[in-house]
């Protein structure tokens, strides 16, 4: 079974807060209303867009998601 995006993410929580992946997984673990079960690009990627949040960039997630997808 393919693990969530969010649970992926969470491993870059803890590292150097000037990583913007880092900034990212932070930002989504304390965002109570992130899409933590979700493994779809269209609903995560419209959730960021929507919270407009500096630290849950665009470029950011497509960084990760290009991570996600290959690990996945």
């Amino acid at each position: 079974m393919k693990q969530s995006f969010y649970l992926y993410i969470l491993s870059y929580r803890g590292g150097d807060i000037n990583d913007p992946k880092t900034r990212f997984a932070e930002t989504a673990f304390l965002d109570h209303s992130f899409p933590k079960t979700s493994t779809s690009f269209e609903e995560i990627s419209r959730y960021i867009e929507m919270i407009a949040d500096d630290n849950l960039s665009t470029q950011t997630f497509d960084e990760l998601w290009d991570l996600y997808e290959v690990k996945y």
